[in-house]
């Protein structure tokens, strides 16, 4: 009875190996290291953003005497000149400073480093929870097992699943309540609800509902990724707060219309590691090209949570305000039946082209002839690319 009793309040608190990458999650954010276990691949890792030469330090003690060595991307080793067809590991001397590390896993020019080896589950993980904590995806990492033994008194490591982190984008979805809602007026006449949703881990997306959609209908929708250089100081580097403002216009005229304003600040990268894109684009790379500097995929953004969103709302059947494909088939694969595109044209200037035109011929964004007509006609545009 005590043993059911346990058990029964340990379950409503959640599974241990969902709470575990919870916990494994804080502490990347924090800078801690964490045990990642798959089958027989064991690792210690630990995010390189934000180390100092110390942090390095305490790391190889905490490890001791497995070697360190760092992990990046198949996309960060092709920018550092490797071939690779995955995830490599390079090896690391105890005469390599964080400084050093750091260039080989975010900088634009910068020497190649030497050789890599392929990694192991277990590091292809370690990427991807980095990835969900909005770090850049590069571990220091040590393989084998560090018994408790060795580790100091005073640190204890979290142990987490590779296999339940591959699992928690999902499960957090999953996960997605509302938890608030009020009617809010905007600027320009438009009666709005803000609708609050809220996952396991604290993460909060809005539904905006514009006017009263008729959900029997196909419903106007607009999925947006949140943009605080875009949407609130109205940055000319992008079309993302022009394309805000468009959709509310457009809500209004269709009769009414959603707007998911989602966490994927910079395609899914967040604000820091989008404000290190920027960086990279004034040193000449144009937006998907910094994207794969970092390590990062073109788009990291997974439309799971607002297709989740629009099936809690009543949502189902919708026309789709975007200009980017991967918005429909995402949205599709995920159980929302879109009828139709309603295209989004904001205007072209000398800060935001070069981004638009690689939105337009890499991302395959469908932009209109008149638009496009701007982009060729252009030939005041900085050096630098949004």
């Amino acid at each position: 009875m005590v043993k059911e009793f346990k058990t029964g309040i340990a379950g409503s608190f959640g599974r241990p190996d969902h709470i575990a990458v919870e916990r494994g999650l804080a502490e990347f954010r924090c800078g801690r290291p964490v045990r990642i276990t798959r089958a027989d691949d064991t690792i210690v890792a630990m995010p390189v953003d934000g180390m100092d030469d110390n942090r390095l330090a305490a790391f190889r003690r905490l490890v001791a005497p497995a070697k360190t060595d760092l992990v990046i991307t198949e996309r960060r080793a092709r920018a550092l000149g490797f071939e690779a067809s995955g995830a490599v590991r390079i090896t690391l001397t105890d005469r390599d400073h964080a400084a050093a590390i750091e260039s080989w896993v975010g900088a634009a020019d910068v020497d190649q480093p030497r050789g890599i080896s392929p990694t192991g589950p277990a590091s292809d993980a370690a990427i991807e929870l980095a990835k969900l904590a909005q770090r850049l995806p590069a571990l220091l990492i040590a393989k084998g097992d560090i018994s408790a033994a060795s580790s100091p008194s005073d640190l204890s490591l979290i142990n987490v699943s590779a296999d339940a982190i591959a699992h928690f984008r999902k499960e957090a979805i999953d996960s997605l309540a509302i938890v608030a809602d009020a009617n809010i007026p905007l600027e320009g006449g438009h009666a709005a609800r803000f609708v609050i949703f809220r996952d396991a881990i604290g993460g909060s997306a809005v539904a905006v509902i514009i006017g009263m959609p008729d959900y029997s209908k196909p419903v106007a929708v607009r999925l947006h990724s949140a943009c605080l250089t875009g949407d609130v100081f109205g940055s000319r580097r992008c079309d993302c707060g022009d394309q805000l403002r468009l959709s509310l216009r457009c809500l209004e005229e269709q009769g009414g219309g959603i707007v998911l304003y989602l966490e994927q600040e910079g395609r899914g990268l967040g604000l820091a590691n989008k404000m290190r894109t920027y960086s990279l684009q004034d040193a000449g790379l144009d937006t998907l090209d910094a994207n794969a500097a970092l390590g990062f995929d073109d788009d990291e953004r997974d439309y799971g949570a607002a297709a989740r969103m629009l099936q809690m709302l009543g949502c189902t059947r919708i026309r789709l305000l975007t200009n980017n494909p991967t918005k429909l088939d995402g949205l599709t694969r995920a159980g929302i039946d879109v009828v139709g595109r309603i295209p989004l044209q904001g205007p072209v200037n000398a800060d935001n082209r070069r981004y638009l035109t690689a939105k337009a011929t890499r991302a395959g964004h469908k932009l209109d002839h008149h638009l496009l007509n701007a982009l060729a006609d252009s030939d005041d545009t900085p050096e630098r690319a949004p």
